[in-house]
This record gives C-alpha cells, sequence and structure tokens, in this order.
C-alpha cells in the first residue's frame, strides 16, 4: 500500500500544479471575456480579434454590427470581440 501511495505522488502532484497553474487561470480569463461579450452595449467602442477597431451600432443575441471609420457597417459574431476600448 505504502509503495502505491509512493509511485502516485508525484503523478498527483503534476495535476494539482496543471489544474492551480495551467487550467485555472484559463478558466477565469474565458469568464471574463464572456462576461465582457455579453455586456456589450450600443455606442461601445471595440477591437475584434482580427485587429477591427469600430463601434456598435446595434445588437442581437449572437450577432452585433459594427461602425466602421466611413460608415460602414459590419457585421460579426459576439465572440469576435476581443476588448471594449472605451464604453458609451
Amino acid at each position: 500500500m505504502g509503495e502505491m501511495i509512493s509511485l502516485m505522488a508525484p503523478f498527483l502532484l503534476l495535476a494539482f500544479v496543471f489544474y492551480f497553474f495551467l487550467i485555472r487561470p484559463q478558466q477565469k480569463r474565458q469568464k471574463q471575456v464572456n462576461q465582457m461579450q455579453s455586456e456589450l452595449k450600443k455606442g461601445d467602442q471595440i477591437v475584434t480579434i482580427g485587429g477591427m477597431h469600430g463601434t456598435v451600432h446595434s445588437l442581437d443575441e449572437g450577432t452585433l454590427v459594427i461602425e466602421v471609420d466611413g460608415g460602414q457597417k459590419l457585421t460579426y459574431d459576439r465572440s469576435a470581440v476581443k476588448q471594449v476600448v472605451a464604453q458609451e
């Protein structure tokens, strides 16, 4: 029984390290991104994952329309929003 514990201890330690240094921080970041994307509103200045800067013109359940320089309007998925630069 003691040999079994001593053989499993390194694996348990490795699992502990992976969870607290890799998995848990990623889950926290993903939760923050999901919250930011769900709190978007008309007039927010945003940046998409592709680097497109624009202003939220209108919102739908899963998509949003972004107004870019020159008055052009583009439709994106909410998940394409990387960050909110300024809120209205």
